[in-house]
């Protein structure tokens, strides 16, 4: 038997040490990319973003983990924050099937389709109504089928009262606060006259800065919009006539847009479609 050289042995032991290493580091870097959600959004072949603006629109929530049925704008902000670093990508799609949601939300998510420096391009699918309405018509041009519900500009605050139900079930509510209006709209109680006034002054000033903002956005006066304004939502061509969208079209409209934005052949444009960020539950 040949003795083992101890320079050999020494090599093996430094090489599963080193295996060993290698791998505890590569386990890191994965854990800690599926922790931060990082991911490519262009595969290098394809180069304009593809965004789903889908569900109810919240402030917060879990709009990566359902996004069926919510999108937040912190959902929008971290996608486009790795389009943005993308070098492949030069511009952005957004695929629109919204009812709304809360105003605040989808205020932010129209400022940051405006702030982009990158061309973009809004598709309403079903439903691209009040809040989800307000998102779209930032993007630089906006199609829709003819089938589209589009508009619905507005605001509502309507709830159902229960106080003559909590009456015939035996039930009182005992107010305890610190300010008059502290529980205003309250659904235990009937809504007093001032506080009818008071809600009425702030769905108004939410109203007017909705009104603006898509006057802004859509470069139209704001008694054109104001005219419209009244929650009423307009199908397809209806939509067209009222100048809310550009046209009725599809992705392949858009990649024409995309083209002669860009100064590209058709061919060279090429959707990146959307991937969620991985998370751990």
């Amino acid at each position: 038997m040949q003795p083992i050289s101890f320079g050999r042995e020494v090599a093996s032991i430094l090489l599963k040490i080193t295996g060993f290493i290698v791998t505890i580091v590569l386990l890191i870097v994965i854990i800690v990319m599926i922790s931060f959600g990082y991911t490519a959004v262009s595969d290098g072949t394809c180069n304009i973003a593809v965004m789903p603006i889908e569900g109810v629109i919240m402030p917060f929530g879990y709009g990566y983990q359902y996004p069926e049925f919510s999108v937040t704008p912190n959902d929008v902000r971290d996608f486009l924050g790795l389009a943005t670093e993308d070098t492949f990508i030069e511009g952005v799609l957004f695929e629109v099937n919204s009812p709304g949601g809360a105003a605040a939300a989808s205020e932010n998510i129209a400022n940051q389709i405006t702030d982009l420096d990158l061309p973009t391009v809004a598709i309403i699918g079903d439903m691209g109504a009040s809040g989800g309405y307000m998102a779209a018509s930032a993007a630089d041009r906006i199609y829709g089928s003819a089938m589209s519900d589009i508009g619905s500009i507005g605001v509502t605050m309507s709830y159902i009262e229960n106080s003559e139900k909590n009456k015939e079930d035996g039930l009182t509510y005992v107010p305890l606060i610190s300010g008059k209006l502290k529980d205003a709209g309250s659904p235990e109680k009937p809504l007093t006259p001032e506080e009818r006034t008071y809600f009425e002054s702030q769905i108004n000033t939410v109203y007017e800065t909705f009104v603006n903002l898509v006057a802004k956005n859509r470069n139209l006066s704001y008694d054109e919009v104001k005219n419209l304004a009244d929650g009423s939502t307009y199908i397809g061509q209806q939509a067209v006539d009222k100048k809310l969208i550009d046209e009725i079209g599809t992705r392949a409209s858009a990649k024409k847009f995309f083209a002669e934005k860009l100064e590209k052949s058709e061919s060279d444009i090429s959707f990146c479609e959307y991937v969620p960020p991985l998370g751990i539950l």
